[in-house]
């Protein structure tokens, strides 16, 4: 097994090392400037949370690369560290059902982290990343408790940092294959209790593939399959397939999510169905007397009420349920201290079971789904299920209008007109004026 998955990670290697932009379909194109422009998006956004200000205050060093949104530069490394944990910190970084975890967030920082570069360089970078890290997601099946920030994104930070500093397919390929030997044991519960350092494994990630491509370029690398002990023996189990899929076949950036609730993917189809309820007509919270959330078993373990943070809230399907149902939305500022200590939004948290049913569970990957059904004290019921959320690729997918939309509302009009028309002058004027433009505060 272990010489098939090498064969696999060299064949990957060469494919994604030869990936040019200018012959890459338009559409894959526009796709790939849009999960750029709602990455960084969200990265700014994450970047002005107290959290990531004082984080990104430890790391004094100057260099080459942005800190997105702190009006400061640093090194390749804290760069990484910092931005990494920036675009995942609000919860609304861009994702794959298929992957089972964030593509985008794990190669984005790694290619900020590089200085200067022409745009089709850059984004064939970002591009060959993403879809290196998707296959190897796809191919990964971890074990139940390990959560997916910091593991297999790796070597897709590491084909994106190996292109930009130059590296050939077999370059690539080694860098690709060093990446699985430096991933994380991310436990799930650390994202359940709120512990801030689940932020950084995305940050540990893309540091990791820099160092992958710098293992690379020294001329030590090896290509030996090593993903087979780390994802496939110590985290889970591995099959090779996804890697020997040509890129051209399908690639995965066309079959990615966008998200609008500020939670984990696993609580969007359930606030969209409180959302649908809405729709039918107001739902008085006093008459309420419980709501039971149907849904596939990964997220109905997402069941706690004791919030002491905001990342904890934002990993809480009942929360994320009682809050849409007060106030029709699910923003940043709803997992602030005053909404987790707000005793109307407790008190109808408490009333929230959320069940696991064989129902939603056989629909995976496809379809996650939800149900949500609210008793009312007069004894009526209330009814909606979702099979995806929107954003999904197959279901409401976004397109520029809905994320210009978010990106508006999360950093400004200003701002999001700024950083787009930054992103689509990439080809013509290269990555120095998008670094200046997301580098300030």
């Amino acid at each position: 097994m272990t010489a098939s998955i090498a064969d696999a990670v060299k064949t990957l290697g060469v494919r994604s090392a030869q990936l040019t932009w200018s012959e890459i379909p338009a559409a894959v194109q526009d796709r790939t400037l849009l999960v750029v422009f709602d990455t960084l998006g969200v990265m700014i956004a994450g970047a002005a949370t107290p959290e990531i200000q004082a984080f990104a205050d430890s790391h004094s060093e100057t260099g080459p690369a942005p800190l997105v949104g702190l009006d400061r530069w640093g090194t390749a490394v804290d760069s990484c560290w910092v931005n990494g944990a920036a675009v995942c910190s609000l919860e609304l970084d861009e994702g794959s059902k298929y992957a089972r975890g964030h593509p985008a967030a794990h190669v984005v920082p790694a290619a900020l982290a590089l200085g200067d570069h022409d745009g089709t360089s850059w984004l064939g970078a970002v591009l060959a990343g993403y879809e290196v890290a998707a296959r190897f997601g796809r191919a990964t099946r971890l074990n139940s408790g390990v959560h997916p920030h910091g593991t297999w994104g790796a070597t897709g930070a590491a084909a994106t940092a190996a292109r930009l500093s130059g590296l050939d397919k077999d370059g690539v390929a080694a860098a690709i294959d060093a990446a699985a030997g430096l991933s994380l044991a991310p436990h799930f519960e650390s994202a359940l209790t709120g512990h801030p350092v689940r932020n950084l494994w995305v940050g540990a990630a893309n540091a990791a593939g820099l160092a992958a491509a710098r293992l690379a370029a020294s001329g030590f690398g090896r290509i030996d399959g090593t993903a087979a002990g780390t994802y496939g023996d110590l985290l889970g189990t591995f099959d090779p397939d996804p890697l020997n899929a040509p890129l051209e076949e399908s690639f995965e950036i066309m079959r990615g999510y966008f998200k609008r609730h500020a939670a984990c993917a696993y609580t969007h189809a359930a606030a969209d169905a409180v959302l649908e309820l809405l729709a039918q007509g107001p739902l008085p919270v006093e008459e309420i007397d419980s709501v039971t959330v149907e849904t596939y078993r990964i997220a109905a373990k997402l069941n706690r009420t004791a919030l002491p943070t905001r990342l904890a809230a934002m990993f809480s399907v009942p929360f994320v349920v009682a809050v849409t149902m007060l106030e029709g939305t699910f923003g940043p500022t709803e997992t602030d201290e005053s909404h987790r200590s707000d005793p109307v939004v407790n008190d109808l948290t408490g009333r929230v079971t959320v069940v696991a049913t064989d129902e939603f569970e056989d629909r995976l990957p496809d379809r996650r789904g939800a149900r949500v059904s609210v008793r009312m004290k007069d004894g009526s019921m209330r009814s909606a299920e979702v099979e995806q959320p929107i954003g999904d690729a197959a279901h409401g997918s976004f397109g520029w209008a809905e994320v210009r939309q978010k990106v508006d509302g999360l950093i400004g009009h200003d701002r999001a007109v700024e950083l787009e028309d930054s992103i689509r002058r990439l080809e013509e004027e290269g990555v120095g004026p998008l670094f200046q433009a997301v580098a300030r505060r």
